[in-house]
C-alpha cells in the first residue's frame, strides 16, 4: 500500500514540471515518453541486476551502480531551468 502511494505520489509533480517545461501541447506526449522511457528503463536495471546476480552470487554491485545512477539523476535535475517562455512550433518544442 504505502509503495502504492509513493509511486503515485510522483506522478502529479512529474506531469506539471513537464508541462512547464514543454508547453500545454506537448506536455501529454512527452509523459508519455516518460513514462515509456521508465518502463523501458526498469526492464533493462531488472535484467541487468539478474544477470549480474547469476555470475556474481550477489545483488551488491547491482545495487552500488543503481545507487550511483540514481546520484548522477540528482544532479541532472538540478539542471531543470524554470525560467523563460515556452514556444511550441507545429510539432517542434523549443524553449526561448
Amino acid at each position: 500500500m504505502f509503495y502504492g502511494l509513493d509511486w503515485i505520489a510522483t506522478v502529479p509533480p512529474t506531469v506539471r514540471l513537464t508541462t512547464d517545461v514543454f508547453g500545454k501541447e506537448a506536455a501529454p506526449v512527452v509523459f508519455g515518453w516518460i513514462v515509456a522511457g521508465h518502463q523501458l528503463g526498469a526492464a533493462f536495471a531488472a535484467f541487468g541486476a539478474g544477470l549480474l546476480r547469476a555470475d556474481l552470487g550477489t545483488y551488491t554491485l547491482a545495487s552500488t551502480i543503481s545507487g550511483g545512477l540514481c546520484l548522477v539523476a540528482a544532479l541532472v535535475v538540478l539542471r531543470i531551468h524554470r525560467r523563460g517562455t515556452v514556444r511550441t512550433v507545429g510539432a517542434l518544442v523549443e524553449r526561448a
